[in-house]
């Protein structure tokens, strides 16, 4: 009898049915999948779902999970057929601006190792003779993307999971979660009561009627999506044996908001290109299980031939083929869409043992399955999931009015060429800083992060670009740099490490750990030694079992059991809440208390090396080097203004972080900045801030590290206290001290001293892609471009690589890490 944990399964769609199966193989079989549809034809978004799957994506966890969907599928065999048909995927550009884009993509895939290669014209029309080769200026085709038969495929993974020991229970409604002690108990099915350990909803878009069964806000809205297929075109006579075979490439023309697909000797046209059309769950008819068929299921609505009117002009002009033929068949299907775009992956924090995994499309399915099972079964995924983190949104981007417009407007800008600075237009002033009024007075450019204003430059520091230096300005940058930048940045960073700015440190997320288990739980989760004496503050990790980097963390302690830290995100607060929670359930005496105060303080960084004379003319604290020392706070007074400050700085440069209630702000940043005028003191933003990090070799937890990385590949050993044993982590660490990297963290420096790159751009060594990079800005101070990126281990300081940006490859030098006051003398003076 299996001693596996009891786990239920809330969906058999492709998600549902690739989790049980990948369980299975982990040797979990106590498993039961409850589906509300038939079995045969659940009715959700699987049933209906195209199938396409282009596996280029910006994240390289979400490119990893298709690849595997890939993998898998085209294991998944019976009667000498695939779950897959591999004839690749052609995405085609009708203006320049796309063409462009298909380069970046291009990068994407090379960056995570997916094979791929740009065409011209041409070689399009010879790949897709249906297209009109007149329409098209290039195109970007990727062998292995392609077809996922996915109804089949849920019936072959049924299949094999139920003979290794899978429970599937069709046409049975879940009706409630039980709960008792904080752990899920079970699932309610009507009068019975399926016992669970582990409850996993994969229930597509009624993934948020599921979550209201224990008060788990699930961010996702169902909206329907347009559909159809043509009449039998002349030209596709013969080519597919099967009625809805494919050989030519699956289509994207994402300037049109369409794709297509071969059905037979038919066309299947998908469309973005209309108004979002949200779907209430409760209008859903239930369909009985004896009329479920592929034109009757609940997540298949009425075709609205309006909407597809203009792009059925547009499909006729790309794909001249299409003229005089109609569609035969069409429908708006339901499918997932959330805040951001992204899966929804994770445990609730609210109920141990629930976890979630919704808005995952075909593309990602079998991807994103291993990762729970590997996450249920090994405590961890091997692939990243931070990228989806159901814990990752603010409260205020789970209200059903944040989650509706933003998810609505995902949907419209779904094909959109982004910018990865560009902040979405609506909702904003969600959160702001106390001392905004400020900000909006000096001109502040603001760009929206965790619905936060972050103002970039402040078009009040112009003036200084006649007053600067020329050698801190910055060299001409590309269209594609210059969004979203101003030389105005320059002008801030020359005076942060000239003068003083300061600089609105207020989103960063902060919590207030307190109670008697507090020091221990700290001790616990971090690399970091926090029982010192009160005033120290330590930066320290917190790792995964496997040594894996899930976050960096700044842990302040300000008095005998209460503590500050800043945190990456939400998904910090949670762990942080989970794990108290365990540990007082384990020792009631052990007890502490997990607080996001982040909305009731603020926080600003006044740095530079004229930092202590502002401050000596409105405190009567000793702001001294010997009184308060690099890595310690204190409780001091700023005109009037309670504060802790704390000797910190991001930018490599002498000051502090000084943080007051909400309440106080707006006077903090009046008596500093008044104080400073003789000093030409500023606000600086976000731009500078990022230029002054890079110089400084600072890491960005989530972009230049992640959870598959660890401390020392990452240039972090140094954050692991000596001696300490029994945190998180700590024997994969002891593992890793003495185990030699195979890649590493470099610091790469622009060699024409002009060329910009942004990110995700793929390195290559001896013209072979082995890297990529994670943070590039220009170095103001330092006088180039740089970046940071992963590179193997072997490379050294002097090494050249060439980065490629938009299909042109550009050369860069390993440097020295880090470029600017490597021995941390400004920092410490």
């Amino acid at each position: 009898m299996s001693t596996a944990p009891r786990v239920v399964i809330i969906g058999a769609g492709i998600v549902g049915a690739n989790l049980a199966d990948e369980l299975a193989i982990r040797g979990w079989t106590n498993t039961t999948v409850i589906e509300q549809g038939p079995l045969h034809l659940a009715g959700g978004s699987t049933s209906h779902a195209p199938g396409l799957v282009f596996q280029t994506n910006p994240s390289k966890a979400m490119t990893e999970f298709a690849g595997y969907t890939v993998a898998k599928l085209l294991s998944l065999v019976k009667d000498g057929t695939s779950c897959f048909n591999q004839v690749g995927g052609l995405e085609v550009a009708t203006t320049p601006e796309r063409l462009a884009e298909l380069h970046r993509r291009h990068g994407f895939a090379t960056a995570w190792g997916l094979e791929g290669r740009l065409l011209d014209p041409a070689q399009c029309k010879e790949m897709y003779p249906l297209l009109a080769q007149e329409e098209v200026l290039g195109g970007f085709f990727v062998p292995s993307d392609g077809l996922a038969l996915a109804a089949r495929a849920v019936q072959l993974l049924i299949e094999r999971s139920t003979a290794a020991g899978v429970t599937y229970l069709g046409d049975t409604t879940v009706t409630g979660i039980e709960q008792e002690g904080g752990k899920v108990t079970g699932v309610r099915i009507g009068e019975r009561i399926v016992e669970a350990d582990i409850v996993v909803s994969c229930a597509g878009f009624w993934g948020p009627a599921i979550g209201d069964m224990i008060g788990l806000k699930v961010p996702l809205l169902p909206l329907g999506h347009q559909y159809v297929t043509t009449d039998a075109l002349p030209e596709q006579a013969g080519r597919n044996e099967l009625p809805n075979g494919a050989s030519l490439p699956i289509l994207r023309h994402q300037d049109k908001d369409l794709y297509y697909r071969e059905h037979g000797d038919r066309i299947g046209i998908g469309s973005y290109a209309h108004r979002p059309m949200p779907v209430a769950l409760d209008s859903l008819e239930r369909v009985p299980s004896d009329q479920m068929s592929e034109h009757n299921m609940p997540s298949r609505l009425d075709f609205t031939e309006e909407d597809f009117l203009p792009v059925w002009e547009d499909s006729k002009k790309l794909l001249p083929g299409l003229e005089g033929r109609t569609f035969e068949d069409g429908f708006n299907g339901i499918f997932s869409f959330t805040p951001d775009g992204g899966s929804l992956v994770g445990q609730a924090p609210q109920l141990d043992g629930f976890f979630v995994a919704e808005a995952i499309w075909v593309t990602h399915s079998a991807g994103i399955a291993k990762a729970v099972a590997e996450l249920l079964v090994d405590g961890q995924s091997t692939t990243p999931l931070h990228d989806c983190d159901l814990s990752r949104f603010e409260a205020v981007q789970t209200t059903r009015e944040y989650v509706e417009e933003t998810s609505a407007q995902n949907f419209v800008e779904i094909y959109d060429i982004r910018h990865p600075l560009e902040p979405r237009t609506s909702p904003r002033d969600l959160r702001s800083a106390p001392f905004r009024r400020r900000q909006d007075e000096l001109g502040a450019f603001y760009l929206e992060s965790a619905a936060w204003e972050r103002p970039h430059w402040f078009e009040a520091n112009r003036h200084l670009l006649d007053d600067m230096p020329s050698e801190w300005a910055g060299p001409e940058r590309d269209e594609w740099s210059n969004k979203f930048h101003s030389p105005i940045s320059a002008a801030e960073a020359w005076k942060t490490r000239t003068a003083v700015a300061m600089y609105d440190m207020t989103p960063l997320k902060r919590l207030e750990v307190s109670g008697p288990g507090a020091l221990a739980l700290l001790q616990k989760l971090s690399t970091g030694n926090i029982a010192k004496k009160p005033g120290a503050v330590t930066y320290c990790l917190l790792l995964n079992a496997d040594g894996g980097i899930r976050s960096d963390v700044t842990i302040a302690r300000l008095g005998e059991d209460r503590f500050q830290l800043g945190v990456n995100g939400n998904i910090d607060l949670d762990y942080f809440t989970v794990e108290a929670r365990r540990q007082g359930a384990a020792d009631p005496a052990a007890w502490a208390h997990v607080a996001d105060i982040t909305g009731a303080t603020c926080c600003i960084g006044l740095w530079g090396p004229l930092a202590r004379e502002v401050m000596a003319k409105v405190s009567r604290d000793d702001f001294s080097n010997e009184t308060l020392k690099y890595f310690r706070s204190n409780e001091v007074v700023i005109g009037g203004v309670p504060v802790t400050a704390m000797r910190l700085s991001y930018v490599g440069e002498l000051g502090w972080e000084l943080y007051t209630s909400a309440e106080h702000g707006q006077k903090l940043w009046d008596v500093l900045f008044e104080a400073g005028r003789e000093e030409g003191i500023i606000a600086a933003g976000r731009g500078a801030f990022n230029s002054l990090r890079l110089e400084k070799g600072y890491r960005l937890w989530g972009t230049d590290v992640t959870p598959e990385h660890h401390p020392f590949e990452s240039g972090l050993g140094f954050s692991i206290a000596k001696d300490k044993t029994g945190f998180v982590g700590a024997e994969a660490v002891d593992v890793l001290r003495n185990k030699p990297s195979e890649r590493a963290l470099r610091c790469l420096t622009i060699n024409d001293g002009t060329s910009m790159v942004l990110g995700k751009e793929p390195v290559y060594i001896d013209g072979t892609a082995c890297g990529y990079v994670t943070s590039a800005a220009y170095g103001y101070t330092v006088r180039t471009p740089l970046a940071y990126a992963w590179l193997p281990a072997g490379t050294v300081e002097g090494d050249v690589v060439e980065i490629e940006y938009f299909g042109q490859r550009i050369p860069a030098t390993v440097a020295a890490d880090p470029l600017f006051d490597p021995k941390m003398e400004r920092l410490r003076g």
